[in-house]
């Protein structure tokens, strides 16, 4: 194959002054990170609370949990991308959404890019939770309602720490993938590791350093990711249960 390899571009200075394309490698891991961790943060916090409002007896929390978990899920992520970066700010008040339009614009495209990150992600978390509580065998709910808890102290302190040892394996996926699906954000000019990667192609005309070092970057992730996860897992399983010894 005639092609011209070139480890050592990653040296070299960058177009812009400002540092070598090393640098601009490591600053899109490091944007990939971020956003990555603060939009799973909102994932999970937001899908653990939407999961209990699908199984709960009350059918009007539980209507609109499920209302939220079919929109969210059922948008394309691209789409939802668009809407919360072009769409959200001309339905926000005028002074806010021009605030938001003057920002700084990594700022206007990591907050948009951490939400829909966020929201989309948290869709499925919540059906992970949900299937982790209806698991779970029911005598264990009246039990707990037996010994004079109420509903909310029920799931506190006997459904939800059962049902999220259960649905750890499922959770460590749903991680894995927004740290993937933070390169759809490169769409809005986030420059995130994918993107950083394109634009070295274009200013050096070298794809297969380029990619390659953006291979390893995510293989790197999430390795680390399955191996921190692996050990929650084992820390928390329970005897008997999925995964249980």
């Amino acid at each position: 194959m005639a092609y011209n390899w070139n480890w050592e571009v990653f040296l070299q200075p960058s177009a812009t002054g400002s540092g070598t394309y090393f640098d601009w490698m490591v600053y899109g891991f490091k944007t990939t990170i971020g956003l990555s961790l603060t939009a799973w943060l909102i994932a999970l916090l937001l899908g653990a609370l939407v999961g209990v409002l699908r199984t709960v007896p009350n059918k009007l929390l539980s209507g609109i949990a499920a209302a939220y978990v079919e929109v969210f899920r059922n948008i394309p992520l691209l789409v939802q991308l668009f809407l919360w970066y072009f769409v959200l700010p001309e339905l926000l008040p005028t002074e806010l959404g021009n605030a938001f339009k003057q920002s700084n614009p990594f700022v206007q495209q990591f907050l948009s890019s951490m939400l829909c990150l966020g929201l989309f992600t948290s869709a499925r978390v919540a059906e992970q939770v949900r299937s982790g509580i209806e698991s779970l065998p029911r005598g264990q709910k009246n039990a707990g309602l037996a010994i004079g808890f109420t509903l909310p102290q029920t799931y506190r302190y006997v459904l939800l720490p059962m049902a999220f040892r259960l649905v750890v394996p499922p959770l460590t996926s749903e991680f894995l993938n927004i740290f993937k699906n933070s390169a759809v954000c490169s769409t809005i000019g986030l420059l995130e590791l994918a993107a950083q990667g394109r634009q070295l192609v274009d200013y050096t005309a070298q794809p297969y350093e380029s990619f390659i070092a953006v291979t390893l970057a995510y293989v790197v992730i999430n390795v680390t990711v399955m191996v921190l996860m692996r050990r929650v897992e084992a820390r928390v399983r329970v005897p008997g249960f999925i995964g249980g010894k």
